[in-house]
């Protein structure tokens, strides 16, 4: 039998959060809030994979160290990009600033190392992950300041995919 609330917490802080958004407790906002709530509770419900299901087995991580090292020059390229995408909206026009996609062919065909590449791209701000052509095994990202294509193949090649094949093939 299904339960018509099947995430109470989830409910009650989606709820929650509805009002204090509004910065009202009128009975509309409430009411509207509720039905919010409980939409999204139930959708999120009917997202649940079944004790049943086939589980997908976790992708071994081979090298820790490797990973460790991997996270933090990802810390570091954050941090670098945040500074970067800061000066060129900070300071428009004051550089040759040129955005656009770059094709990146890659070796990596691990589905996890390609999921965490794909955050690693995403989260560093001033880089898009476009799209994976699984096929030919090229990456399309776009990128903010794209001056030199061949320096950022080199970087993604060298600082990303070298290590993720280390940590997952």
């Amino acid at each position: 039998m299904k339960r018509w609330l099947p995430h109470p917490l989830l409910f009650v802080l989606l709820l929650t959060m509805w009002l204090l958004l509004n910065q009202s407790l009128a009975p509309g906002d409430v009411v509207l809030g509720a039905l919010l709530a409980l939409g999204a509770s139930r959708a999120f419900g009917s997202l649940q994979v079944s004790p049943d299901a086939a589980r997908i087995p976790a992708a071994p991580v081979r090298r820790m160290i490797t990973a460790a090292g991997l996270a933090w020059l990802v810390l570091i390229d954050i941090v670098h990009s945040n500074i970067g995408v800061a000066r060129i909206i900070m300071h428009p026009g004051t550089r040759n600033q040129t955005s656009g996609f770059l094709e990146v062919p890659l070796d990596l065909r691990d589905p996890t190392g390609l999921a965490v590449l794909a955050c690693i791209i995403t989260a560093t701000p001033g880089t898009a992950w476009a799209r994976y052509d699984s096929a030919r095994g090229i990456l399309t990202m776009h990128i903010l300041d794209l001056l030199n294509e061949a320096a950022w193949i080199r970087m993604i090649k060298n600082r990303y995919e070298r290590r993720l094949l280390e940590i997952f093939e």
